[in-house]
């Protein structure tokens, strides 16, 4: 197993303006002549974690860290209503990695990210696979409609409580037929003007992503419904926004565009007993990307494990030194 190293704090931090009204908070991490390195979160929305990180060589990485449209220290923040959410789509949040590279004068860059962090990451390096160096992707997810429709419907088979109480928060008319429906539904409730009815949307909705994860392997309760009511509507609003729209993805896009990955070595680590992100989608990526190694986990879910987490710090080390 890999050491942890001792913890990682900025050297630098800004904002970054796109021009269109938004400004993403990013901060750098390590050393300034090391190799770039990106973390992308997931969510969408959920922010990056703002704690030192100990999972990188501070001698051998230029880390970058950033909160994506709308949420955490960017602005403006999705919990305001008047911020346009017309403005953060899927290629939206890859021409700002790309603006963000071009920002930090960064000819190539290691990407690393989970779960919807995964989607994007692979979006962003299909479209510019002469900008990324490697790949570091746990609890993969290319967020196709089958995809969300496991996580928002599928899954409530082994949770029908919680689905049911989910779904019937809706009106009646918006429940049933294509789970995207149930999921604009939330996404139009996120935009009235009453925040009580925001808040309370929000709060339904993080208590079926609590339910979903809670029950697998090291779950977590309340890992989702955990944060401040700001960053509670921010992440509800977004991630309605992103998949009551398919992420504006073609079904199978990032599968069908892997090809596109040739020669950029890859890492995914997934747990089998995942019940957001089931392992066929991890499974059907690394087949179609012949430069990848799946790891594959029997001893955890979404949240990962110890083996999980030491896997990641061993890709890490593994590539630290390649150019």
């Amino acid at each position: 197993m890999v050491d942890l190293y001792e913890p990682m704090h900025p050297y630098d931090s800004g904002f970054l303006d796109t021009g269109d009204g938004n400004r993403i908070y990013y901060e750098q991490l390590g050393n300034p002549e090391g190799k770039p390195a990106l973390y992308v979160h997931g969510g969408p929305g959920a922010g990056f974690p703002k704690r030192p990180t100990r999972a990188w060589d501070p001698a051998a990485y230029r880390v970058i860290r950033y909160d994506q449209r709308n949420c955490g220290l960017s602005t403006p923040h999705a919990s305001d209503p008047a911020a346009d959410m017309a403005l953060n789509t899927t290629q939206h949040l890859i021409d700002d990695m790309e603006r963000l590279r071009e920002h930090l004068g960064i000819e190539r860059w290691l990407l690393d990210g989970a779960s919807w962090g995964s989607t994007l990451i692979l979006a962003y390096a299909q479209q510019h696979p002469e900008r990324v160096s490697e790949i570091v992707i746990q609890a993969v997810t290319t967020t196709r409609r089958a995809e969300t429709d496991w996580l928002y419907r599928g899954v409530g088979g082994f949770r029908p409580e919680a689905w049911d109480r989910f779904r019937d928060f809706v009106p009646e008319s918006e429940r049933d037929g294509d789970v995207h429906r149930l999921l604009a539904a939330y996404a139009r409730l996120m935009e009235h003007p009453d925040r009580a009815v925001r808040e309370q949307a929000a709060n339904e909705w993080l208590a079926w992503e609590d339910a979903v994860i809670e029950g697998e392997p090291n779950g977590i309760p309340g890992m989702y419904s955990d944060r401040e009511m700001d960053d509670r509507i921010a992440f509800v609003r977004i991630c309605s926004h992103f998949f009551s729209n398919g992420a504006w993805l073609e079904e199978d896009q990032l599968l069908r565009g892997a090809h596109k990955l040739a020669g950029i070595p890859g890492v995914l680590v997934h747990g089998r007993y995942d019940m957001g992100c089931p392992v066929q989608t991890a499974w059907e990526l690394a087949k179609a990307w012949p430069d990848a190694k799946l790891h594959i986990f029997d001893d955890s879910g979404h949240v990962g494990s110890q083996d999980m987490a030491a896997t990641v710090r061993q890709a890490l080390e593994d590539f630290k030194s390649r150019r």
